[in-house]
């Protein structure tokens, strides 16, 4: 991480022009392609299941396929250690992990395409006559099991395109193309989330799902026209030290170990149990899932418990990958984690730890921000004002945040940019408590979602940035999986007790306990809450305080994530001999 006061300053154009790089305009391609499998994994194809008359908690334990995004680091190392044969003599080591990985989003797609007519075949002949259909396990699983891997190829395509644009850009030019890869994404998530409802409706699902599958091939013409990145020799394999009885003992241990820490953080993750019950039904915890079901969504501790979930299944992926014996799985697993790590603590010496917190913290005053529709509705807008809104407007926002984002990384360094980011986070989030005083007022809703939209583009461009620019050439997909992680982790765990905080600080101010609160809105809208003062009997005021709470402690942990940029800023570690460094791939 190079001084703050070292980072180059460039003029206005040379930031603009970062943008028509053949580099950044891959970037965007390989972003849509990136993005495009996400909703069509759980949102889009609960559409079609629910068309299909498959039971909701069939359709909701769909969601879960998306944790392989969060846990992906598990596997980062792979496309870090491994060449494949063939591809990688024609494409380099990134791009032909690319192009499997897209092959592989290719076939799962085309695959649920073709199991889920089935599915709906057998749910159509189960139900007549019933009451609740009762759909035949082993053909969802299928479709299931599909699912599963194309959010793994997925996952992996996410690794080899972030290893493949550190690696292929100087730091300076990380928020370009950082800024071009979530464009394509977020373009990719309006595609996949409604032209697939479009085409079914017209032509079925089944080409519908079969067109999205075609549309990856962007990300594979992106492949083609990328340069080749700059990489360094994979480590060799280790030699075998034990029998081969022992080794293929050993290795199995430690690859089911692997998978059951996964389960139990993906369990955690999204407090569900289901997926340690449904991988591992052998162990006993489908008969006491429903408990750690309501631990993991009680009041108040439930995401405490969620916390030591995923602490549980970091350590047992610890533990698996941990060098216990001089054996080539030990040495193997020792070099894929643990050597990521030493690595990065090594450069970054006392500040290592810092820099973690930081990224941890971060983003979560924009990640706790989940109930803000329920906000808006409770406030008193309509929901053709709200889609207008947040669906057309604030696209168009967040484009234009991250945007600003690239340009100011371009163009002030990344430092800087990163501490504009955690300025704006915290005051966009107070910016909303003006809602709460002006009631539905139209112009002040575009406003407040102007002011989080552009700011969030901004600091999530700067932070992906920031965190390409620790990765070191050898260790690029494992070291970014790992922090890509960590900034989604607790935001996706603090989400989960956003509406508790909401309503108990509701409770609290109807009670009485916080009349010193509620006397700030004496003067608010008398149309701010009207819906739920008649439907509930508590006065308006009651959930002003409510909501304010909320946005006041969603601010408060955007200060904390100030404290640490500056902290990390001015702890900054000398920077590494440029002899070093190699230079970044030509454009």
């Amino acid at each position: 991480m190079p001084e703050a006061a070292a980072e180059p300053k460039r003029s206005t154009w040379e930031a603009i022009a970062a943008f028509l790089e053949r580099r950044a305009l891959v970037m965007l391609m390989l972003g849509f392609s990136a993005g495009l499998p996400n909703l069509l994994l759980y949102d889009t194809i609960s559409a079609w299941m629910r068309q299909a008359k498959l039971p909701l908690d069939v359709i909701t334990l769909f969601s879960l396929v998306t944790i392989t995004y969060a846990i992906k680091f598990l596997w980062a190392p792979i496309v870090d250690r491994v060449r494949i044969p063939v591809l990688y003599q024609l494409f380099g080591k990134r791009r032909s992990w690319m192009l499997l990985a897209q092959v592989g989003v290719v076939l799962g797609i085309w695959a649920i395409a073709v199991n889920m007519p089935v599915v709906s075949a057998a749910v159509a002949g189960g139900a007549e006559g019933a009451v609740q259909p009762d759909p035949d396990v082993s053909l969802i699983g299928i479709v299931a099991m599909f699912a599963v891997m194309t959010a793994m190829f997925g996952a992996t395509q996410d690794i080899a395109i972030d290893a493949w644009r550190i690696e292929v850009a100087a730091v300076e030019r990380q928020g370009v193309m950082a800024a071009a890869y979530q464009w394509g994404y977020r373009l990719a998530i309006v595609v996949s989330g409604a032209a697939p409802l479009f085409l079914a409706s017209r032509i079925g699902w089944t080409a519908s799902y079969a067109a999205m599958a075609i549309v990856m091939g962007v990300g594979v013409l992106g492949v083609l026209l990328a340069p080749r990145e700059r990489s360094v020799a994979p480590k060799p394999f280790p030699p075998r030290m034990t029998p081969v009885w022992s080794e293929a003992l050993e290795w199995a241990a430690r690859i089911a170990l692997l998978a059951f820490g996964a389960c139990f953080i993906g369990a955690g993750l999204s407090g569900k149990p289901e997926p340690i019950s449904f991988m591992f039904p052998w162990i006993g915890l489908a008969d006491a899932a429903p408990a750690f079901a309501q631990i993991w969504t009680g009041k108040p501790w439930g995401a405490l418990w969620q916390v030591i979930g995923v602490a549980v299944g970091l350590v047992i992926v610890a533990f698996a990958t941990y060098p216990i014996f001089r054996s080539r799985p030990s040495a193997y697993f020792a070099g894929t984690l643990k050597e990521p790590l030493e690595d990065f603590f090594k450069r970054y010496r006392g500040a290592g730890a810092l820099i973690l917190a930081m990224i941890c913290v971060y983003r979560i005053a924009d990640f706790v921000l989940n109930l803000m529709t329920a906000f808006y509705v409770d406030v008193g807008f309509s929901l053709d004002e709200i889609a207008g809104a947040r669906k057309l407007f604030g696209v168009v926002m967040s484009m234009a945040g991250i945007g600003l984002g690239g340009w100011m990384v371009a163009r002030f360094g990344l430092m800087r940019s990163l501490i504009i980011g955690a300025v704006l986070q915290p005051l966009s989030n107070i910016a909303f408590g003006a809602l709460v005083f002006s009631g539905p007022w139209l112009p002040g809703l575009y406003a407040c979602i102007a002011i989080d939209n552009i700011s969030a583009g901004i600091a999530g461009t700067a932070l992906i940035a920031y965190m390409s620019s620790l990765t070191s050439l050898g260790f690029t997909a494992t070291q970014y999986a790992l922090f890509s992680s960590l900034y989604a982790l607790p935001g996706k765990i603090l989400a989960a007790i956003s509406g508790r905080i909401v309503e108990a600080a509701t409770a609290a101010a109807a009670a009485g306990e916080s009349e010193w609160l509620r006397g700030w809105f004496v003067t608010m809208s008398p149309e701010a809450f009207a819906h739920l003062v008649a439907e509930r009997g508590v006065p308006a005021t009651a959930f002003a305080a409510g909501y304010m709470t909320f946005f006041i402690y969603s601010a408060v942990i955007g200060i904390a994530a100030l404290v640490f940029a500056v902290a990390v800023m001015r702890r900054s570690p000398p920077a590494s001999d440029p002899a070093e460094e190699e230079a970044p791939a030509p454009a």
